[in-house]
């Protein structure tokens, strides 16, 4: 088996292929025998790992990339519209737009060649929301449902990454930005900074689907857990499962997040 031979006809359509390779094998060296290397069961299986592990990131990335850059051209064309954005949350929203303008380049970075373009965007999600850009209680509810549904959407991903330690933290990084945008954009609504399916404000339903729930990882019954201390303090058990629901952010699956901005998407997300 000429290894060198196989990994140059593999690299003539991915630059990548032998570090990628060459990493996944060198983690493997530290659980398996010598004798074990040489074989092509070993072969086969450290190439498939390696190239499955890339091909989970890059469609989580490019699927990221595809919320960032609704988010970034959303604030561009809402910060470039005069007389949209009272001039007292001018400062809030250039810097938002500035973010996931950071967030498009970033991602555009990891991915290189492999890096979707922007789609196209109808901000009216087919007439849902008619005036984004000339009502600014609309341009708010989008926001409120675009940051929203990305922290559910980087949360709901993050699993696929968990081999890619480096992505999995960058990751991370922008879920929490996303996060206080979301609780920025509600402090001006004066909506609640904690997500609610109770108290939507006008995004759509589908952006806080769950969010009463009050199991974690389908087993731990959180109301159980409630201080005794609060149920005599407020005499109520409406209390207790109001404060379980908005103690956790529940993830999105990428079919959920579709489902969600398709609307808002000319073409098909990835």
């Amino acid at each position: 088996m000429n290894l060198l031979r196989i990994l140059s006809d593999i690299e003539k359509v991915d630059a990548d292929a032998s570090e990628r390779f060459l990493f996944s094998r060198r983690k493997l060296l530290k659980t398996t025998s010598v004798a074990a290397l040489a074989t092509p069961a070993f072969f086969a299986a450290t190439v498939n790992k390696a190239f499955a592990s890339h091909a989970d990131v890059v469609a989580v990335l490019n699927f990221a990339l595809t919320l960032e850059y609704l988010e970034a051209e959303f604030y561009k064309m809402g910060n470039m519209t005069p007389g949209l954005i009272p001039e007292s949350d001018r400062q809030v929203f250039m810097k938002i737009g500035e973010h996931e303008q950071q967030h498009v380049n970033f991602l555009k970075s990891q991915l290189g060649g492999e890096a979707i373009p922007m789609p196209n965007f109808d901000f009216t999600a087919k007439g849902m929301f008619p005036n984004p850009f000339s009502n600014y209680q609309v341009f708010l509810t989008l926001s409120q449902a675009f940051e929203d549904l990305g922290v559910r959407a980087y949360k709901g991903q993050a699993p696929k990454l968990k081999d890619d330690k480096p992505v999995l933290l960058a990751a991370l990084k922008i879920h929490s930005v996303e996060a206080r945008h979301a609780a920025e954009v509600r402090l001006i609504r004066n909506q609640r900074v904690w997500a609610s399916e109770q108290e939507p404000g006008g995004v759509p339903a589908m952006v806080y689907k769950d969010e009463n729930n009050v199991k974690h990882h389908d087993a731990i019954d959180l109301i159980s857990l409630v201080d005794d201390r609060l149920l005599r303090q407020n005499g109520t058990q409406q209390i207790a499962e109001m404060v379980v629901r908005e103690s956790f952010d529940e993830p999105l699956t990428k079919e959920e997040v579709y489902m969600i901005a398709s609307p808002f998407i000319r073409e098909n997300m990835p």
